[in-house]
Formats: C-alpha cells, sequence, structure tokens
C-alpha cells in the first residue's frame, strides 16, 4: 500500500501550496528512501533515472512546446485579439446576441493561435467583459460565454496541452502493446491528436453558438441589439480580411503542414513560431523590449512545464517500484463494466482533480499511470486523447475550483459577483458533458479523420 500512501501524501503536499515540480520529486525520493529503509522499494529503480531524463532531453517532440508556447506569447503581445474583437464586434454586433458569437469565435481563433487558457480566457476578460455589459449584456452570460471561450485551448489544436498528451499517450500506447506481447508496437503522434480533435473542438464551438443564439432568440432582454444599427464604412470589408486572414493563414500553415506530411508538430511549431514573428513585425507591435519580454515568458513557460515533467517522472518511477501500476490494473479490472466502468472512473477521477490540479501534472502523473492499463483493454488512443482533453477542459470551468474562472475573476470589474461567473458557466458545462457523451458514444468523431488521412498517405 505504500504506493496509494504516497499518492496521498504528494495530494497532500501539492493542496499546502508548494510548487508541482518540487513536491512531486520530493515526496517521491522520501518515499523510496522510506522503502529502502525498510526494504519495500529496490533501489535499483533509481539507477533507470538518468535514462528517463536523457530521453525527455532527447525527445524530438518536446520541443514543440517552447516554439508553440513562444507562438502563443507573440500573438498574445501582437494585439491580434484586440483587433480580431474589434473586427467581429463590428460585423455581428448589429444582431442581437452577437457580441456574443463574436467573442465564441474570436476565442476558437485565439486559441487555435495560441493554445494558452490563461492567457486566453484573461485577454477576452480585458477586451470584450467591458463592452459586453456597455451593451446591456447579462453579467452571467457575459462572463460564461469568455470562460467557455477562452478553455478552447485545451482541445482546438494547435494545443500545447495535446502535444503533452500526445507525447505521454504514445508512451502508454507501447507500453501496452508490450505487455501484450506485442514486440513490434505501433504508435500515434501529436499530428494524430490534432487531426482528431478537429471535429469534435469544431462540434464544441458548434454547440456554444446554438446556445447562444438560442438565448438571444428567446430572452431577448439577456443578450439585446444595440440601439443603434451598426453602419459599415467603406474599408469595413478591407479590415476584415486584414485582421482574419493572417491568423488563419497561419492556423492553416501550422495545421496543414502536420495533416498534409508536410512537417512533424515540432516543425510546424518552428513554422508557427516564425509566423507569429513575421505578423508582429507586419503589425509593428515588435520591438527589442517586446522581443525579450516574449523570449522570457517562453522561457519561464517551458521551464516549468519540464520541471514538472521531470518530477513526474520520478514520482511514476518511484510509484512502480512499489507497485503501483499493478494495484491499479487490479483496481480498474475489478470494476463492472469492463471498458465502460473503466472510463468511467478514470474520467470521473480526472474530472475531480482538474479541481485542483493543472492539465500538465494531471497529464504527466495520472496518465502515464492508467495509460497503459486503458490501452491494454483495446481502447483507441486517440479516442483516448480527446477525451481527456474535453474532460480536463470541462474542470477547467467547473466551480468553486475551475482554473478559467479564477483566471476571469482576476480581471473583472468589483461589479461582477463570483456567484454570476458560477451561474455563466453553468450552461457550457452542460454543453462540455453532452459533447463527452456525444463524443463516449460515437468515438469516430475522433478516429475518422486520422484514419482517413492515414490511408490517404499510404
Amino acid at each position: 500500500m505504500m504506493a496509494l500512501w504516497m499518492f496521498a501524501a504528494v495530494f497532500i503536499v501539492l493542496l499546502s501550496g508548494y510548487p508541482v515540480a518540487f513536491a512531486l520529486s520530493g515526496t517521491a525520493l522520501a518515499f523510496s528512501t522510506l522503502g529502502i529503509y525498510l526494504e519495500l522499494f529496490d533501489a535499483d529503480f533509481l539507477a533507470a533515472m538518468p535514462n528517463r531524463l536523457y530521453g525527455i532531453m532527447n525527445n524530438q517532440t518536446l520541443l514543440a512546446v517552447p516554439l508553440f508556447v513562444f507562438m502563443g506569447v507573440m500573438l498574445e503581445r501582437s494585439n491580434l485579439a484586440e483587433d480580431l474583437l474589434a473586427t467581429m464586434a463590428e460585423l455581428f454586433g448589429s444582431l442581437r446576441g452577437g457580441l456574443g458569437v463574436a467573442v465564441t469565435l474570436v476565442g476558437m481563433l485565439m486559441a487555435a493561435s495560441t493554445g494558452i487558457v490563461g492567457a486566453t480566457v484573461v485577454t477576452m476578460g480585458l477586451l470584450s467583459l467591458p463592452t459586453m455589459l456597455k451593451n446591456n449584456y447579462s453579467p452571467a452570460i457575459a462572463c460564461g460565454t469568455i470562460c467557455a471561450s477562452g478553455t478552447l485551448g485545451q482541445i482546438i489544436p494547435p494545443s500545447i496541452v495535446l502535444v503533452l498528451l500526445g507525447d505521454v499517450l504514445s508512451n502508454a500506447y507501447q507500453q501496452a502493446q508490450l505487455d501484450m506481447g506485442i514486440f513490434a508496437p505501433e504508435t500515434i503522434s501529436v499530428g494524430d491528436l490534432f487531426t482528431g480533435a478537429l471535429i469534435p473542438g469544431l462540434g464544441l464551438v458548434g454547440l456554444y453558438l446554438i446556445y447562444l443564439i438560442g438565448v438571444a432568440w428567446f430572452y431577448p432582454h439577456l443578450m439585446p441589439a444595440p440601439a443603434k444599427k451598426t453602419t459599415h464604412s467603406k474599408d469595413f470589408y478591407w479590415r476584415i480580411c486584414s485582421s482574419l486572414l493572417p491568423p488563419l493563414g497561419l492556423i492553416l500553415s501550422v495545421l496543414g503542414s502536420i495533416m498534409a506530411g508536410l512537417a512533424t508538430p515540432t516543425e510546424a511549431a518552428a513554422v508557427g513560431a516564425m509566423g507569429a514573428t513575421i505578423l508582429a513585425i507586419a503589425k509593428h507591435q515588435l520591438s527589442l523590449e517586446k522581443l525579450q519580454q516574449v523570449m522570457r515568458n517562453t522561457t519561464q513557460i517551458t521551464s516549468m512545464v519540464f520541471m514538472i515533467l521531470i518530477g513526474a517522472t520520478v514520482f511514476s518511477l518511484v510509484f512502480r517500484g512499489f507497485g503501483g501500476d499493478e494495484i491499479i490494473i487490479e483496481l480498474l479490472s475489478d470494476l463492472p463494466g469492463e471498458k465502460f466502468g473503466a472510463i468511467f472512473i478514470v474520467m470521473l477521477v480526472m474530472f475531480l482533480l482538474g479541481f485542483v490540479l493543472d492539465f500538465i501534472e494531471i497529464t504527466f502523473v495520472i496518465v502515464p499511470i492508467v495509460g497503459p492499463v486503458l490501452l491494454s483493454m483495446g481502447i483507441d488512443p486517440v479516442w483516448l486523447g480527446i477525451m481527456i482533453a474535453i474532460n480536463l477542459q470541462t474542470s477547467f470551468l467547473t466551480p468553486p475550483f475551475g482554473f478559467a474562472l479564477f483566471y476571469l475573476r482576476g480581471v473583472a470589474p468589483s461589479s461582477i459577483s463570483t456567484s454570476q461567473i458560477y451561474l455563466g458557466v453553468a450552461p457550457f458545462i452542460l454543453i462540455q458533458l453532452l459533447m463527452l457523451g456525444i463524443l463516449a458514444t460515437w468515438p469516430q468523431l475522433a478516429t475518422w479523420l486520422p484514419s482517413i488521412i492515414y490511408n490517404t498517405g499510404t
């Protein structure tokens, strides 16, 4: 039971606010020392640590992380969101509920451009919330729309979540096949997850829009049309093209090169980073000082990700040394409903952990433990990855601990109450759960497009 005690201990340490990377590795090393003293742990497991860390350093896929982070931070600094929101608001603002539609579409584009949830929610909160309140939108509807559209960065590619999840699931899938006696294992890639996430991600955006249009239609007082009709200036359509085409071109160049097999995710991330820099220069938004800020933020975020990955690697190694993987196999295998029961319990645990842990910790700590067990049951790895991503996105919205709620609360005016934010996200949580149910019923929504592209490539 030492493995379970270690898991409980690290959870308590994490709740104390101690840095995640050091909480994971420190707890693991403390328990391994205790285990060696009590003769319950084989010290040879720790001898494998240098090879594990070298594998992280030598992992080409993970090079995409700093490049995508750089791309997102650069686009955030180039006022892309501000231009997009102004253009979309002018395009849809004359319609009832048009601002809600504009915020959702801009959130989708920002998610595909940056892939950073916190940055998107904060940016959208600062830019769009005052405008929506000024146009007499319900504070709850406005806050819910911003939080929900901001979390689309979890599922719409190119997403940092999917990059990290793809790498972890690839290792788990190979481990599951080796455990089943398959010594020429198949692999999945980050590109498979990117492709698999397109239909569910766009479907989720569609459900958001249907809900907002329905509210505007049946409850017009919550999302009113402006008193004055907007008259478009002569250069309006030129401004639409100049605001929309650059980010769309960047997104298509990144995703298109991956889906067409012209570039790996790492190479496509490099294209995205260079493209974001060119956009910033074209908009006259890049100075030496701003470039230094972008580089500094990229280094900070990337260092955080990789330190957590190293800490999680130490934790998972010690966890397996105590036989924790065998305990997980027994627990999940003995559940009623077999595959369905195991998936349900794992999703429920991840949903609850999403209240207090970031997606990085869950991806690096939980997925390597439960992934091989679930995949050995014959579950499709791409479908599992998309289910996990949407699940974590839902937990980011759920009160009282959803991260997106904290991000918006930090930038919302004092006139907005916390209860209004909670009330506003409730319908979007139900939409997320509906999407999870749809994807669970029709896994082909995630697996069809990757299989088509793969078969085309061969």
